[in-house]
């Protein structure tokens, strides 16, 4: 396994897909076995070397499948009904801590049949295996295997990554902007203040929809705060700075304090071709543009999508190799264990993470009744982190965000105002409500 992956910790990543029709689970697991030949890690088991070092050893050992059938019809979920209420009946769950030497399987399946028809598609990947690109990867390869279509065949070879350091290794710097070394009093503070979030659900999930025809004008009004400048910025970057604007000021931190934002960027497309696309793995890095406080409220949304994407353009080929041999300096030295993101750290303090995944296909996912109607995840733990996703092939262009607030906010951000914040850039009466994680949580 590369440093990327054993960085990453053993939690497993769920996902969960709706379907209006009812899936055939014999077909399934047909075709899924026919996709794990191309994907021999997905069905091995993670082994500790004699070195120390984590492998997966490519076994066949096989993953878990469990097909159920439930006693209540199909939800009719959507931005304005999500499923995390319950969510982890539609899953098979593992133990992280049995996964090192043990016949833990690396993926699970659970198929749903609903009453009256329709599935639900949960999915457990562990994620040392690989990271949400090559999460997504697998799940299109298995679609396009169930239908009978060709898919290019995933590239498993580690050296690549280990490659990457190379040519800076004799100059490796002692620091990194993007990862701390931990002191164990800090790394243990940061697990238990993980778990009691955990414990006591002290964030809850809040989810909203913003169509196409919202993000157009969102993009136009950040395109024209740049008139004159020559300077350019995407949809998402607009997307991504009015959502750091607003939620700056629902935090409401004094003036002169520094709001960061964690950016989560897959390096496979910044790596100067060093890693090619069909490497499966991790490959994820991060950056972190920031500004005070009152700066980030009173600049204008052009402005801070210049900021943002800024941010992405610091992921060149020079960082990623100072980064890997970083990482594998500390992995030499028994450190990698006490290395973690920067960003998560300060995720209880300055940092507001922000994962974008609108350009991954969920809604493609045709198993042979059509694509689902719905993606969805379990709340997550820790406060201030983001995901966007793409919307629905009936809603096309627009995107969801899965928002994880602090528990103590919910009531203030029932107000109308606060909808009315996030949704400005809506035609008057088309604003997409929030929607709360579940009804306790709404009050």
């Amino acid at each position: 396994m590369s440093v990327y992956d054993m960085l990453i910790g053993l939690v497993y990543t769920p996902r969960t897909f709706f379907y209006r029709e009812t899936l055939d689970g014999e077909a399934l697991r047909a075709s899924l076995s026919r996709t794990l030949r191309n994907f021999p890690m997905v069905s091995g088991r993670m082994k500790k070397d004699p070195d120390g070092r984590l492998s997966v050893l490519c076994d066949d050992g096989g993953v878990r499948f469990i097909e159920t059938y439930a006693s209540q019809p199909m939800p009719d979920h959507g931005p304005h009904h999500t499923a995390k209420k319950g969510i982890n009946r539609y899953l098979s769950q593992i133990n992280p801590l049995q996964v090192v030497d043990g016949d833990t399987p690396l993926f699970t399946v659970k198929l749903t049949h609903m009453k009256g028809g329709g599935s639900v598609l949960g999915v457990n990947m562990n994620h040392a295996v690989a990271d949400g690109s090559a999460y997504m990867r697998f799940m299109e390869s298995w679609s396009k295997e169930h239908r009978g279509l060709e898919y290019p065949a995933p590239g498993h070879d580690r050296a690549i990554i280990d490659a990457l350091a190379a040519p800076v290794a004799d100059d490796v710097r002692p620091d990194n902007d993007h990862f701390t070394v931990t002191k164990r009093g800090r790394k243990s503070a940061y697990v238990a203040r993980m778990l009691l979030c955990m414990v006591a659900k002290t964030t809850t999930m809040v989810t909203t929809r913003f169509t196409a025809a919202e993000l157009a004008t969102m993009k136009d009004a950040a395109m024209a705060d740049l008139a004159g400048t020559e300077r350019w910025v995407s949809t998402n970057d607009a997307l991504t700075a009015h959502l750091w604007k607003v939620l700056g000021a629902l935090r409401d931190r004094p003036d002169s304090s520094e709001e960061k934002l964690g950016l989560l960027a897959d390096f496979r497309a910044f790596g100067g071709g060093a890693v090619p696309d069909g490497y499966w793995g991790n490959t994820v890095t991060n950056t972190r543009p920031g500004m005070a406080a009152a700066e980030l409220r009173s600049r204008p949304l052009g402005e801070v999508a210049t900021a943002v994407r800024a941010g992405y353009a610091e992921n060149t080929e020079e960082k990623i190799r100072q980064e890997t041999a970083f990482l594998s300096a500390q992995y030499e030295a028994g450190r990698l264990k006490r290395t973690l993101p920067t960003m998560t750290l300060d995720k209880f303090e300055n940092t507001i993470v922000i994962n974008n995944w609108s350009k991954l296909p969920f809604y493609e996912l045709d198993f042979g009744a059509g694509t689902p109607f719905w993606y969805d995840v379990p709340a997550l733990p820790t406060p201030w982190t983001l995901l966007i996703a793409p919307t629905p092939a009936d809603e096309p262009g627009g995107r969801d965000v899965h928002m994880a607030v602090p528990r103590a906010l919910v009531q203030t951000l029932q107000e109308q105002s606060w909808a009315d914040r996030f949704h400005c850039y809506a035609d008057s009466g088309e604003a997409s409500a929030l929607t709360f994680g579940s009804p306790k949580a709404a009050g």
